[in-house]
């Protein structure tokens, strides 16, 4: 059957020790779990991975299951063949033919990397010969080796391998390897890319959105569905858990002083995300909390949150301000969805002047006061989940 090759470029994981093997294998699996059922063969070499697939798997797919693998820095389709000059040469011309490399360019220029010390050519000499080969094949092209429209790259490896026109990938190191964490998932911008980030770090996740039908609507269920669908193929598959909140919701509304509603509600939803996080052998919660950002983001405020929280809060766009998240949800694709106007939970309850610098103390003995927990273990144990 007719194959498709790949060559993708690692970053970090290739200054790894002893254990780059463990990093290796797992973006090997995921990229492997995003292309099924197609058949494909991964094999690594130093800084490399080569990736041949069936044929039938369309581009769209490839890229796809490529560009979202963290752990990925760079990536090409690519020719491989012997390492004979007429072999490089044949597939060099193969290259320069297509569209892409022609179409529209003036200038090029060739680079060669000579992993096997033991070819007969250099990469210099290699870069030559080639470059005028395509002279003579293609002599509206000329070579300009500092700002070219077109680049053939030549690697000499176990095999010659050529291409051209790489894409960026994502970076970062491969899900899985960092462990596993619960991310509190809202409908708005800030969750989806704190979850996208954790992912770039290796962090397997699952997700928990708390839902006070009908206070909000099925239709921010609904979005919040849309947003883990988008985030799945970065985080290779999420499991998210709809909260039936609104019984907690009411009671800490009737129960509690008006400005210290929001930060309670905080905290029960810590609480819940930590029961959800143990039974599902999660070591960590995710919130998408920047500080400052809002009254229940000061200082104070997340300090009170992280003391209700048996397990580590770990808030990756702390130090981010609302630009640069942005920036961020536009380029994973969760942005046009986010900005959607339905409430969530959140918003719905809010009390006009909440706290900014609240006694932790006070609240402590306003959230015992209040006697929630069998509320919080009911939602917790009615939880839908969505294999996302």
């Amino acid at each position: 059957m007719e194959k498709k090759f790949y060559l993708i470029r690692l970053g970090e994981i290739s200054l790894k020790g002893l254990n780059r093997d463990f990093f290796e294998r797992k973006l090997k699996d995921n990229i492997k779990y995003k292309l099924r059922p197609y058949h494909s063969h991964c094999a690594k070499q130093k800084g490399r991975m080569f990736i041949e697939i069936d044929a039938a798997a369309s581009d769209e797919q490839i890229h796809s299951a490529i560009s979202t693998s963290f752990g990925v820095v760079g990536y090409s389709r690519a020719i491989r063949c012997e390492k004979s000059m007429d072999a490089i040469f044949g597939a060099a011309l193969e290259l320069a033919n297509q569209k892409h490399f022609t179409e529209g360019k003036t200038s090029f220029k060739v680079e060669t990397v000579r992993a096997d010390k033991k070819f007969p050519l250099k990469s210099y000499d290699i870069s030559g010969e080639i470059g005028g080969l395509i002279l003579d094949n293609f002599p509206q092209l000329h070579v300009d080796v500092k700002h070219p429209q077109s680049v053939l790259n030549v690697e000499i490896r176990d095999f010659a391998y050529l291409y051209a026109s790489p894409e960026e990938g994502p970076g970062g190191l491969p899900v899985g390897t960092a462990g596993r964490g619960m991310l509190m998932l809202s409908g708005g911008l800030d969750s989806p890319v704190a979850g996208y980030r954790m992912a770039k770090r290796g962090l397997r996740q699952e997700a928990v959105y708390f839902h006070a039908y009908p206070y909000t609507s099925d239709e921010a269920k609904e979005k919040v569905i849309l947003l883990g669908k988008i985030l799945s193929p970065y985080c290779s598959g999420i499991t998210l858990h709809v909260v039936p909140f609104t019984d907690v919701q009411l009671h800490i509304k009737a129960h509690s002083n008006l400005e210290e509603n929001t930060l309670l509600m905080r905290a029960c939803m810590v609480r819940i995300a930590n029961a959800l996080a143990v039974k599902r052998n999660c070591k960590c919660i995710v919130t998408g909390e920047s500080l400052s950002q809002v009254a229940s983001q000061t200082l104070e405020s997340l300090a009170y949150t992280d003391s209700m929280s048996e397990l580590p809060v770990f808030r990756p766009l702390i130090g981010m301000d609302k630009e640069e998240i942005v920036i961020t949800a536009r380029k994973i694709g969760t942005y046009e969805t986010s900005i959607l106007p339905y409430e969530d939970c959140c918003t719905i309850f809010s009390p006009k002047h909440p706290l900014v610098r609240p006694d932790k103390g006070a609240l402590t003995a306003s959230f015992q006061k209040m006697e929630i927990e069998a509320l919080m273990l009911a939602a917790a144990e009615n939880a839908e989940m969505y294999n996302l």
